[in-house]
């Protein structure tokens, strides 16, 4: 996977109200963008063509990142992976297996009509995929959400507001308290996990179409 972007620029970052040198700023935002990801299990950004190896076994296969970006110039290829020297097998939607979101689900139940959908070739176990799916997909956002976009900003400036983790700051008559979440670097609060909580990945996420 190439090197993501941060989630926000300098520019957004500064006309948000935060100020800091260009060093500052940039540092600031590749780590507020590092802990959005690490919480959603999410790339965010437009990963194009990627290939992954996931593995099968079941008849409901999850694509671990979405959304899925699907047109002429960003295919969805799914091969079942051949065992033992055995032949590669392409496999098609609404033909070897339906999808809903990021959920491939292969073959049918086992009390209906046997028919390519439910496995192949014939000596696997039907209507599951292979223990192994090679899949080339395109995923993320063109644009980052708005809420997502905002979280990056606050959590950002919180780093930039207290660079050196300090508690307190005292001068002369002047004393400062800096909030527990800018020491230590700028975490993740209550709040901005509940507005990114509809992009975090579990083992049952499933996206919509």
């Amino acid at each position: 996977m190439p090197v993501l972007p941060p989630l926000a620029t300098a520019d957004d970052l500064l006309t948000a109200g935060a100020t800091g040198t260009p060093e500052q700023l940039a540092l600031a935002l590749r780590r507020a963008s590092a802990r959005v990801r690490k919480y959603t299990r999410q790339t965010i950004s437009l990963i194009e063509n990627e290939t992954v190896e996931l593995g099968g076994g079941e008849r409901a296969l999850r694509l671990p990142q979405y959304p899925l970006v699907l047109d002429v110039e960003h295919p969805l290829t799914v091969v079942e992976v051949a065992e033992f020297g055995g032949v590669d097998f392409t496999v098609l939607e609404d033909r070897d297996y339906s999808r809903l979101g990021n959920e491939l689900t292969r073959g049918y139940a086992y009390w209906r009509t046997p028919t390519r959908m439910m496995g192949w070739p014939r000596s696997r176990v039907r209507g599951v995929w292979a223990p192994k799916v090679r899949v080339t997909y395109s995923h993320g956002y063109v644009e980052v959400p708005e809420d997502i976009f905002d979280v990056v900003l606050d959590l950002a400036t919180m780093n930039l507001t207290n660079p050196e983790n300090l508690r307190t700051v005292s001068i002369d008559d002047y004393s400062r308290t800096f909030a527990s979440e800018t020491i230590g670097g700028a975490r993740l609060t209550a709040e901005h996990k509940d507005d990114l909580r509809s992009y975090r990945r579990s083992a049952f996420s499933v996206a919509p179409s």
